[in-house]
């Protein structure tokens, strides 16, 4: 199990979640954050500090973002398990489902 980042996320990356990370498991993509399953210890300590709520418990995420959880799988497809976002920086890209989302108005 892994934790999800989901659609308030997206044009935001807030990055307290990262900060907070022990493991240093949330990538930075162009327009959103995402957290890699197999890096992920389930230790949950980036949820509460999310301020938009957009991170969940895998088996929490609320139906109306279920694809969230393969956008955070499949955004690896690509990269494998780099062991650490620092060292890699901003990953000029985005899983197809976010890069087709219309710009989110963040108030």
């Amino acid at each position: 199990m892994t934790y999800v980042i989901a659609q308030p996320c997206v044009d935001l990356k807030d990055r307290a979640c990262v900060d907070e990370c022990p493991v240093d498991c949330i990538y930075e993509g162009n327009r959103m954050l995402y957290i890699h399953p197999d890096e992920c210890v389930d230790c949950g300590a980036c949820e509460p500090v999310c301020p938009v709520e957009a991170i969940f418990y895998e088996d929490d995420t609320p139906a109306e973002w279920a694809e969230y959880y393969d956008a955070n799988v499949h955004f690896f497809d690509k990269l494998g398990s780099p062991g650490g976002a620092a060292k890699l920086g901003v990953v000029d890209d985005d899983h197809p489902i976010i890069a087709a989302l219309p710009p989110q108005n963040q108030e």
